[in-house]
């Protein structure tokens, strides 16, 4: 089937590794154009040199603050003329902290990463998108932004204020312009696998040895496909929302997540 998305131009924040990268690499296989922004120079730069047959530019940027959103995204999409046909905010990090272990600084970071760095950047690109009358707008959200567990509730209310924003934006930017949102669950990547990271977090919760920790973790969440994601089957999704295909789809959200949602709606 024709995605339509060939000669588009794609803008991905968090783009060096995990859902990010895997997502950089399925819309450069329909024949996109990238632009990537990450505060991992290294991991934007082998990223871009894999893809090297892809019209591809990145940008290093904090996208924590509004001056990093800003200025990452306008020197990413530079190469592109500063058009943009979609938008994919991916950027973000989380922990299990427990609520008493969160200081206030925690909940101000957590919420100036995962949340308000999409706000900031479909505000600055959202004018764009308007005066071409098209364009496409895919948030990454989580499971746990549905279904909050004990940990990490900082995470999961940053992720639960973008499937607000979700649904807000996509009802004030129709017909023009479709806003969705993928929530993915447990998903291989570098806030898994890195030192200190939730394997380690887990192999602690469950006293087994760390390379048995997130398959433990699974059985616990008692998930129906008993395994952890990998960042190409969310990116799929996020293709698919993105494309013609789903040209009749707005203000939805796709868990991508192995059935962790229990509930009918």
């Amino acid at each position: 089937m024709n995605t339509g998305l060939d000669g588009k131009v794609v803008a991905i924040t968090g783009a060096a590794s995990g859902i990010g990268a895997a997502s950089a690499r399925a819309f450069a296989a329909e024949g996109a154009k990238l632009a990537l922004v990450d505060r991992d120079e290294a991991g934007l730069k082998a990223l871009a040199d894999e893809l090297s047959a892809t019209t591809i530019s990145y940008a290093v940027a904090d996208l924590s603050i509004l001056h990093g959103v800003t200025t990452g995204l306008d020197e990413a999409l530079a190469a592109h003329d500063g058009h943009v046909d979609v938008l994919f905010n991916n950027v973000g990090a989380g922990s299990l902290g427990l609520f008493d272990t969160l200081t206030d600084q925690d909940w101000i970071d957590t919420l100036q990463l995962n949340f308000l760095s999409q706000v900031r950047a479909a505000t600055h690109l959202l004018p764009r998108m308007r005066a071409a009358k098209s364009g496409v707008i895919v948030n990454n959200a989580s499971d746990l932004g549905r279904q909050p567990i004990v940990g990490g509730p900082d995470y999961a209310a940053s992720k639960a204020a973008i499937l607000s924003f979700t649904t807000s934006l996509a009802k004030s930017e129709g017909p023009y312009i479709r806003v969705n949102a993928v929530a993915a669950g447990a998903t291989m990547s570098p806030m898994w696998s890195m030192p200190g990271g939730l394997a380690d977090t887990f192999a602690a919760i469950h006293g087994v040895p760390r390379e048995e920790s997130i398959e433990a973790e699974m059985k616990a969440r008692n998930l129906p496909l008993a395994r952890i994601g990998q960042p190409h089957e969310v990116a799929n999704v996020v293709v698919f929302l993105a494309s013609d295909l789903a040209s009749y789809v707005t203000s939805s959200v796709y868990g991508v997540d192995g059935g962790s949602i229990g509930s009918i709606v």
